[in-house]
């Protein structure tokens, strides 16, 4: 069986930075090891897999070891795919997905994803996390995922993950959010995943469900942008809509190509 494969690289506007996803188009589902054996395959962070219904698109993420029931820079990636490459007709593109129906308005070339609102709420820090962290956060925050507060943009660039102890730690399909206030934007974070292949997601869409809500009350403001500071690096543009958020970026088309399997 032949099929498409295109790699985007999501939440930038150049290659080689944002964060790269895998997008394969199907016709039908396929067994959910298949899809998880290509997912590993792939190699990526997300490989999002996609039925085109005509009014609506199913979609599903995968990493390289679980199913997710939400990722962002895969639903970009999968609205870039549709408009920019496979000819989509429509600006709005309504997603059925594990997370229930994600809408994504497309203007200008800036994909407007709108997600639940996940407010996180104060939280204790596990002795694991705390003894896998160099700095440890002035606050903790828990929704999906930990949310660590930290006092300036400096200390979350000089995070480091002790991944030995981390890895001990079962946050499936969790992670931790490292973030601060920002010196050139509003906020910026880090993303880690403990028993991850990929450690740190180089921008992370999913994590803005919290970040955003959490931002909006701290600093009094519904219209916020946000830096990912991984070593990729990515621009998200936010907005707090209460039950939900709007996570919006560009992407760029890394590759485009075909793979086949029995």
């Amino acid at each position: 069986m032949k099929l498409e494969l295109y790699q985007i690289d999501a939440f930038t506007e150049s290659i080689f930075h944002g964060n790269p996803a895998c997008v394969v188009p199907l016709k039908n589902w396929l067994p959910d090891e298949i899809l998880l054996k290509i997912a590993r395959e792939n190699a990526v962070a997300e490989t999002a897999f996609f039925i085109d219904h005509g009014n609506t698109v199913h979609l599903r993420w995968f990493t390289p070891e679980i199913e997710m029931d939400l990722c962002g820079h895969a639903t970009l990636a999968t609205a870039h795919c549709l408009v920019s490459i496979l000819n989509y007709q429509r600006n709005r593109i309504i997603f059925e997905t594990k997370s229930g129906e994600l809408d994504v308005d497309v203007k200008e070339g800036t994909y407007y994803m709108d997600f639940p609102s996940r407010m996180p709420e104060a939280s204790s820090l596990p002795d694991t996390l705390s003894r896998s962290l160099n700095i440890q956060p002035k606050e903790v925050f828990k929704a999906r995922d930990y949310v660590l507060v930290y006092h300036s943009e400096e200390e979350v660039k000089n995070i480091n993950i002790e991944r030995s102890v981390f890895d001990l730690i079962n946050l499936d399909p969790g992670g931790v959010i490292v973030t601060a206030a920002g010196t050139d934007c509003d906020f910026v974070s880090r993303y880690f995943t403990p028993q991850s292949s990929i450690l740190e997601d180089p921008v992370t869409g999913s994590a803005h469900c919290s970040l955003i809500p959490f931002w909006a009350s701290r600093l009094g403001k519904d219209q916020l942008f946000a830096r990912q500071i991984s070593e990729r690096g990515g621009q998200l543009y936010c907005e707090n809509k209460n039950e939900r958020v709007i996570v919006a970026g560009k992407a760029k088309t890394y590759s485009v190509g075909n793979f086949w399997i029995e």
